[in-house]
């Protein structure tokens, strides 16, 4: 579609089918893209209009690297895109990464613009300690791990994560599976991935949670991968809006790729008409 210029100059590329009596806007993952939503789009387009864009420093936004980004930025980001392009009545969806994306911008400026929230697969605080195991890895992730994590070679910390997101990578031999995780890396710029690994792993957004004055839904892997199928139960005792949770049966952390059928469907019933 083209490029939305940001207020320092910089530029983030997106897609807008343009037509629709409501507004839909997706917010891939880290080391993904707008192309996460691709194969979606002319069914969910029937009855919204799309909007899907690339973060910083992924696919063909991966130019737009200047600044620290974080999760606070790419909220901003998103706060100037529904204002630039003058959206309102959102349906805000984000599947990992972007799902923490939201919650920051829940956070940050509200719900004003927003009609309902989906959030997928994504827990409000990564990092797990006593009193909080519902965070990265299924609750095994903790700020030694962490530090730890800070001087390994970044191939090796990616090659788990996405492991642990699909599982059946592990039965993929390492001469095979190499290339097709240096190409997704090559497609980002390593700097922003780091700093964006940091801000999710750090950030807290329980008590965001119990703010936000929208709708909310939360589309989820059983049996899990990154994160506990428990969080679903979460998230509906401390939501104090409408909460809806839904189940994407035998997925991995890529639900949306798991089960593209289902994932567009449970979107499509939540829609207006």
């Amino acid at each position: 579609m083209g490029y939305f210029t940001l207020s320092n100059g910089e530029k983030l590329y997106y897609e807008d089918t343009e037509k629709g009596k409501h507004t839909v806007v997706m917010l891939h993952g880290w080391t993904s893209n707008h192309e996460l939503f691709e194969p979606l789009v002319p069914e969910i387009s029937r009855k919204a209009r799309c909007i899907t864009y690339d973060h910083r420093g992924h696919g063909k936004s991966k130019e737009a690297n200047n600044d620290v980004v974080t999760l606070d930025t790419l909220a901003g980001d998103l706060y100037e895109l529904i204002n630039g392009l003058k959206l309102g009545d959102i349906t805000l969806l984000g599947w990992s990464m972007g799902a923490g994306a939201c919650l920051n911008y829940m956070k940050n400026y509200g719900c004003k613009a927003l009609r309902q929230v989906v959030l997928c697969d994504m827990t409000p605080k990564q990092m797990n300690d006593d009193e909080w195991k519902l965070g990265l890895y299924q609750g095994k992730y903790t700020r030694e791990d962490m530090e730890k994590d800070a001087g390994k070679d970044f191939y090796t910390l990616y090659k788990t994560f996405a492991i642990a997101a699909m599982p059946s990578l592990k039965k993929v031999p390492e001469f095979l599976l190499k290339k097709p995780l240096k190409k997704k890396l090559a497609e980002c710029d390593e700097g922003v991935l780091r700093t964006l690994s940091r801000s999710m792993k750090v950030k807290d957004y329980r008590d965001v949670v119990g703010k936000i004055s929208v709708p909310l839904h939360y589309f989820y892997a059983v049996p899990g991968s990154l994160f506990s199928p428990d969080l679903a139960k979460w998230y509906g005792e401390h939501v104090t809006t409408p909460y809806h949770a839904v189940p994407f049966e035998k997925s991995s952390h890529m639900l949306v790729t798991d089960q593209p059928e289902q994932f567009v469907r449970e979107l499509l019933a939540i829609l207006p008409d």
